[in-house]
């Protein structure tokens, strides 16, 4: 179970990650476009999983996930004022993920905690939340591919160069380490 905490650190670390280098390629304009009427612009998705993240990780195992205080619907209305006010939130989101999770001990991960009256261990709900914000960061990234055509930096292995990516990665001895070191 101390792996299973480690892990997901581990994994949630690499999904904001992504973001912030997403963001890093993008203008506060570029992050505001919404490619369809209805549609969520980038700004509109990082809005969204900050107003999911402050609500399912404040006071994560005695409140229910879902706040009174959360306005879901709001979050859907961009209402950033400049790149800078967007990666602060970005950031207040994480750090509220963070300071819960690392809180948990290998106890906790059995407990069952609440989102919307429905009960899941620790476990679940952690599982949960990561492909959510797997889910939306996708979309984040993609998004960014598609607004910064020929001039995207890949995030992974760039197209035609798997060949070199097992390469380098075979020429080291076997052993146990996480995807995500040294990216």
């Amino acid at each position: 179970m101390k792996t299973y905490l480690a892990s997901s650190i581990k994994q949630f670390e690499y999904y904001k990650s992504l973001g912030d280098k997403t963001f890093a390629q993008l203008s506060f304009e570029e992050l505001q476009i919404e490619f369809v009427q209805d549609s969520n612009s980038i700004s509109i998705i990082v809005k969204h999983i900050v107003g999911n993240m402050l609500s399912r990780w404040t006071n994560f195992l005695t409140e229910d996930g879902e706040k009174d205080w959360r306005h879901r619907d709001n979050e859907f209305i961009d209402s950033f004022q400049s790149k800078e006010e967007l990666i602060e939130a970005w950031n207040k989101g994480w750090d509220c993920l963070f300071s819960a999770i690392k809180s948990l001990s290998e106890s906790d991960l059995e407990r069952i905690i609440y989102i919307r009256n429905q009960g899941h261990t620790v476990i679940e709900a952690i599982n949960r939340q990561m492909m959510h914000y797997a889910y939306h960061i996708g979309q984040i990234v993609y998004l960014g591919k598609l607004i910064k055509g020929e001039k995207w930096e890949s995030l992974s292995i760039p197209k035609g160069k798997s060949k070199d990516y097992n390469k380098d990665k075979f020429q080291k001895d076997k052993g146990r380490r996480h995807f995500t070191d040294n990216l």
